[in-house]
């Protein structure tokens, strides 16, 4: 039955790959920005794997901390980029466009806050020190759902702006002076490991709101839209792929975050990749509604100045 299973994985994924492959581009260049966030890689196995290669695009990954991506796509370093849901709200309310083509993961308890013992409670952070991203980032965006879900907001906290990794060491190390931090997998599991240092407090299975998507620049997908509906076909081929052989696959994208194998199948249990059939029920609704409730918060905490067309965030053309 394992056998069985494994070998119409295997089928699914080459089929996808066959079926995709005479639409796909020939050899097209595309820059992509990412981090090292267990969610994006199946991107990096697409491309490790060959996926990507097989369907004519010759993809280069760039780790690019999020509060610079948009950066990165405005000097036209890269192309397309994954980040968070409201993030690409940002972008596009500063000026930098970009259009999502699908969704990569669903967080289930991957992003939380930490805090130190003696806190028990989100209101008891009023007048705390927090670690979190900088502003327009997925962890200050986290940072003030969770405050305003508790009738609290940024303003009554102190703000040390920290990215995940660093976030999550200091309260490992016990740094004075930081009370609280959010984070997210794989370093989100290195504080669940050491009890002692504080406790996760809340995540994305008592808060859901962080749901990541890919997309490129308007130009880019107007100029390459096989190459686009490539890069989607590879990202669903390296689902399949590890359904078929999720040993291998787990090295692999473990390698990139230097993680072993069964480290980072640790960490993705923590999360749902999301497959074209997931994709096209969330574009559906849920995309647009999160989005609107995300906008208003970002407007409401300063985050942008004005709400951009929502409308215009999303194509969906290239998970049909």
């Amino acid at each position: 039955m394992i056998l069985q299973r494994t070998f119409t994985a295997l089928a699914t994924a080459a089929t996808i790959l066959t079926a995709a492959a005479p639409a796909a581009a020939q050899e097209t260049p595309v820059a992509i920005g990412i981090s090292g966030w267990t969610g994006f890689a199946p991107l990096t196995l697409a491309k490790e794997a060959g996926l990507f290669k097989k369907l004519g695009l010759d993809v280069s990954i760039k780790k690019i901390p999020q509060k610079d991506r948009h950066l990165a796509i405005a000097s036209g370093d890269i192309q397309c980029a994954a980040t968070t849901v409201e993030t690409w709200v940002v972008w596009n309310a500063n000026g930098v466009a970009t259009t999502q083509i699908f969704q990569l993961d669903k967080s289930y308890g991957a992003d939380g806050m930490v805090v130190k013992p003696g806190i028990g409670k989100i209101t008891d952070l009023k007048g705390k020190t927090v670690a979190a991203d900088a502003p327009g980032t997925a962890g200050y965006f986290g940072l003030a759902w969770i405050l305003k879900k508790n009738g609290l907001s940024v303003k009554d906290v102190k703000v040390v702006n920290m990215g995940p990794q660093p976030a999550a060491n200091a309260m490992i190390a016990g740094t004075d002076g930081i009370d609280a931090a959010m984070t997210y997998e794989p370093y989100l599991s290195a504080v669940r490991a050491k009890p002692e240092a504080g406790k996760i407090i809340a995540t994305t299975l008592d808060y859901p709101m962080v749901m990541d998507t890919f997309g490129c620049t308007p130009k880019f997908l107007k100029e390459n839209p096989k190459a686009a509906k490539a890069l989607a076909d590879g990202y669903f081929a390296a689902l399949e792929m590890i359904k078929a052989d999720p040993k291998k696959s787990f090295e692999i994208m473990g390698a990139d975050v230097k993680q072993s194998g069964e480290a980072f199948e640790k960490s993705q249990a923590y999360l749902r990749w999301q497959d074209k059939a997931a994709n096209q029920k969330f574009f559906a609704g849920e995309h647009a509604q999160f989005s609107k409730e995300a906008a208003d918060l970002l407007l409401e905490v300063g985050i942008i100045k004005q709400i951009p067309d929502l409308k215009a965030l999303a194509d969906t053309q290239f998970i049909k």
